[in-house]
């Protein structure tokens, strides 16, 4: 696993060993960072499941401000620090150890707009609806924010939800990427 692009491009990322996690793979997270990129002119990034940090580093690379990781496993938060190491700008990232829906909680708190979200949780667990209506309701998402949902081909996503519209949907292998936007705003 890698940076794909930007800033750290090429750069070495470890992924947790065992089935704890399910790490992006490099080909999917190219095409995600082609489909809504494939670069940033700032912003807030929120890799809510971070895993590896993978997403949040791949985000930060290609211009994000900085990346908030939300990851609830103990072992997963020791390799994203690794891999933000990596980066040698750790200034960069946020990373809180916390349950995903308290996570939202804490960013209403906080304050924090969010420009880009991504949503890659276990597959089983999926809860990315009620998840994308808490950030609405928290008016959580930039103006122009864009909502990349990992999951499995077998979940059917509304074409709308809230103000946000489906705007792309792929699928590679059994991974879904579905893509949600503010209706109205630019591609």
């Amino acid at each position: 696993m890698r940076v794909i692009s930007g800033e750290y491009g090429g750069r070495r990322l470890k992924a947790l060993d065992g089935d704890n996690t399910r790490p992006t793979t490099d080909k999917v997270k190219e095409s995600i960072f082609n489909m809504i990129g494939p670069y940033f002119d700032g912003g807030t990034a929120l890799d809510l499941y971070a895993g590896s940090g993978s997403l949040a580093i791949e985000a930060v690379s290609r211009g994000m401000d900085r990346a908030i990781c939300i990851e609830k496993n103990f072992a997963a938060i020791k390799i994203i620090k690794e891999n933000i190491a990596v980066t040698k700008e750790a200034e960069k990232f946020i990373i809180k150890k916390m349950d995903a829906n308290r996570a939202l909680e804490f960013l209403k708190e906080d304050g924090t707009k969010l420009a880009l979200v991504l949503l890659d949780p276990p597959y089983a667990k999926q809860e990315i609806e009620k998840q994308i209506l808490q950030m609405l309701a928290f008016d959580l998402l930039s103006e122009d924010a864009l909502i990349v949902c990992e999951t499995d081909k077998s979940v059917d996503f509304p074409e709308t939800i809230g103000p946000l519209v489906k705007t792309r949907e792929t699928t590679y292998g059994i991974t879904q990427i579905t893509i949600y936007k503010q209706e109205g705003t630019n591609d």
